[in-house]
Parts: C-alpha cells; sequence; structure tokens
C-alpha cells in the first residue's frame, strides 16, 4: 500500500513539473515573440514626415539623409503641370507631417519630364463657347481671338497655332493655346465685363466669352511659380467695365494681377447694385 502511494506522489509531482515547465516555457516564449514585434515595428518610435513637394526625387532622398530618417521612395504616377519643373514631387502619400515608423514607403507623384501630348480636335464650323469647351476637353485652351469679316459673328472659321493654320489630329502639348480665327459682321460689337476680384483662368473665360482678347498681364508681386499667377486675384482692369461702352470684337484688354485680397476695392457701380438689394 505503501508503495502504492509513492508511487501516486511521484506521477502527481512530475505532472506538476511538466506542467509548470509547460508554463514557462509559454510565458518565455510569450516575452520572447513580444520583444521581437516591438523590435520589428519599432514600437512607439516615429517621426514627422517632412514636406517633399517641390523637389525632385534625389533632392528628397539627399534630405532624408540629411535628416536622418529611413523612408522608402516610390514614385507611382506623374502628372504634368506646365512652368512646373521637370521630375518635381506634386503630391505624396502619407502627407507631410504624418508620423510615420522607420522605414515606411512614401509613394510620390512627380511631374512628367515629358509633357503629354494631345491631338488636336476639328473646330471649324464650332461657336467661340463650343471651340472652347472642345479645347478645353482636349486638354488644349483658347488662345488669341482673331477676327475676320463675315455674316456669322463667332463662327470659327480657322484655328491657328504660331501664326500658321494647323490640321485637326496635330499633336501639341498639353495645355497649349489654339488660336481662333473667328466670324465678325459688320456692326457687331461688345462690352467690357467686370472681371476685378476673379482669379485669373475664370476672368480669361469671361474676357474670351465677351469676345476679347487679354494682351497683357501686370503682376504686383514676384510670380515663383506657374501656379502663383493662376491663384492671383484681378484687383484693376483696363478698360474698365462698361456695359454702354461698345468695343469691337477682338479687342483688346488688361489685367492687373495681385496675391493681396486687401487690393481689390469693389467698382461704386458694383456697390450701388449690392447696397439696393439689401
Amino acid at each position: 500500500m505503501a508503495k502504492k502511494g509513492n508511487k501516486k506522489k511521484s506521477l502527481a509531482w512530475t505532472f506538476r513539473l511538466n506542467i509548470t515547465l509547460i508554463l514557462a516555457v509559454l510565458i518565455v516564449g510569450f516575452v520572447l515573440v513580444n520583444i521581437f514585434l516591438k523590435a520589428e515595428t519599432r514600437h512607439n518610435k516615429t517621426f514627422m514626415l517632412p514636406d517633399l513637394s517641390g523637389l525632385t526625387v534625389r533632392e528628397a532622398h539627399e534630405l532624408a539623409s540629411e535628416l536622418d530618417i529611413d523612408i522608402r521612395l516610390e514614385v507611382t504616377d506623374s502628372i504634368y503641370i506646365r512652368g512646373a519643373k521637370s521630375g518635381m514631387i506634386t503630391r505624396q502619400n502619407p502627407a507631410p507631417g504624418s508620423n510615420v515608423k522607420k522605414g515606411r514607403r512614401v509613394l510620390l507623384v512627380i511631374n512628367s519630364i515629358n509633357p503629354k501630348k494631345v491631338r488636336v480636335p476639328q473646330l471649324e464650323g464650332l461657336s467661340l463657347r463650343q471651340a472652347r469647351t472642345e479645347l478645353s476637353s482636349y486638354g488644349l485652351k483658347v488662345g488669341k481671338l482673331i477676327y475676320v469679316d463675315d455674316i456669322a459673328t463667332n463662327n470659327v472659321l480657322d484655328q491657328h497655332y504660331k501664326g500658321e493654320s494647323i490640321e485637326p489630329g496635330t499633336m501639341l502639348e498639353i495645355d497649349t493655346p489654339v488660336d481662333l480665327v473667328l466670324g465678325r459682321s459688320e456692326n457687331s460689337v461688345t462690352y467690357v465685363p467686370n472681371v476685378i476680384g476673379y482669379k485669373y483662368p475664370v476672368a480669361r473665360e469671361i474676357i474670351n466669352d465677351h469676345s476679347l482678347n487679354i494682351d497683357r498681364l501686370v503682376l504686383d508681386f514676384v510670380a515663383q511659380t506657374y501656379s502663383d499667377s493662376l491663384n492671383a486675384l484681378i484687383y484693376s482692369q483696363y478698360p474698365p467695365a462698361s456695359d454702354s461702352v461698345s468695343f469691337r470684337l477682338g479687342s483688346n484688354v488688361t489685367l492687373y494681377l495681385t496675391n493681396d485680397p486687401s487690393k481689390i476695392i469693389i467698382p461704386d457701380e458694383q456697390e450701388s447694385i449690392s447696397e439696393d438689394k439689401e
């Protein structure tokens, strides 16, 4: 009987020992795995991602080296922005200021080194407004409006590039202006619209809609990039806006641009209209 009791005690002790060893192995394993995962994921070790826009990929690598940050830069797409430096980074993901871990992959969109080219559409026979819409859909824009005597006012008679007729289907760089030769009947006149307070691209469309040309842009600041000009506001114009003084179609308008909104003053006529509405 004593031997059986000792044997049972021995088996129980062995069982408890095995359970203890298994638990110890599990605990040690858990601790080691946790330490390994923290090391692999750089637990709580992050840094702020700098703004890489305006840099080339090489310059971005140099900046990362100077700041002693470990990131993987990868170009995933390109777009074309007229006036911007070729190969310049335009967007990044994650965004600047994001907290990222060491070794994070940063996706970049750069300005195309070779501008995209598009085909010139057939514009002859369209109205001025239709031609502008058609050019815009192809990534092109209206250039100078050239008027000649014709019975159909604002009907497109020809399309020009650099002073010469250009055939439909000809390849041009995106955002290139195409000049339009338009008809003008004997008594056709237009009026200068008010574009004060508008951004330049919108003002240009309004001027074109009134069959006028912009012959000169005067900036009161130094534009660092092409987008600076596009975001500038019109604070003055010549001739001034009027619905009583008429001009021949194709007449010229000078626009004065600023990046200081405080310089924009609403004309007296527009102020009186606003007051009447109140």
